[in-house]
């Protein structure tokens, strides 16, 4: 197995997540921890998009045990302008959630959200999604919702965006939950008011 063979298959295909989760699972099931970790930083200084999506998938999976993974999935891919990584970087934050268990990972999730990069606080509004299907949220939707509208008048219309959807997902199950979340907000505020316009599209 080549990495350069991944790369140069991944790079081929310019749309979809698939084809890279799986060579990442090629990667990780070749390699020890410590080389994966090793390749996911290079491959992160990649000029390929998808070579950064790759290094951002292998750290997601690293970050399931290890903090340093996690750490350079925080620090070091959030900042990075590509939109596609960022996806990657969501489907990273939750595959972590997931493995560590949701109600366990609560303080990283706050943590998460209380940053100040909106690319962090998004890695959680949408790697989340749908909130109230996941374990621990299911049975507290109250909780989801309050941690997600904290930033519905966030400057970052990007991160507005998915607050807004992420409440109206939670809103086919939970209307008036989100009704009562949205009474209390200042529509005056015009960001405010985009995000109230999306978390309330399926409330009759």
């Amino acid at each position: 197995m080549h990495i350069d063979k991944i790369l140069r298959d991944i790079v081929a295909i310019e749309h979809g997540f698939q084809h890279i989760l799986d060579g990442a699972d090629e990667i990780l099931s070749a390699h020890s921890k410590e080389r994966c970790f090793e390749l996911a930083v290079e491959l992160f200084e990649y000029e390929a998009y998808q070579a950064r999506m790759l290094a951002t998938t292998i750290l997601g999976r690293l970050a399931t045990e290890d903090n340093n993974a996690l750490c350079i999935l925080k620090e070091r891919i959030s900042t990075d302008e590509n939109w596609r990584v960022q996806e990657m970087l969501a489907k990273a934050f939750d595959e972590v959630c997931k493995h560590r268990g949701y109600e366990v990972s609560l303080p990283l999730i706050e943590e998460w959200v209380n940053d100040n990069n909106p690319n962090v606080i998004r890695a959680v509004t949408e790697g989340l999604r749908i909130w109230t299907n996941r374990p621990f949220f299911k049975e507290t939707p109250s909780v989801a919702i309050a941690l997600i509208a904290k930033h519905k008048g966030h400057e970052s219309e990007y991160l507005r965006k998915s607050v807004g959807n992420a409440l109206r997902d939670i809103s086919k199950k939970h209307a008036e939950l989100i009704r009562q979340e949205v009474q209390q907000w200042d529509l005056s505020n015009s960001r405010v008011l985009f995000t109230y316009k999306l978390a309330v599209k399926l409330l009759k």
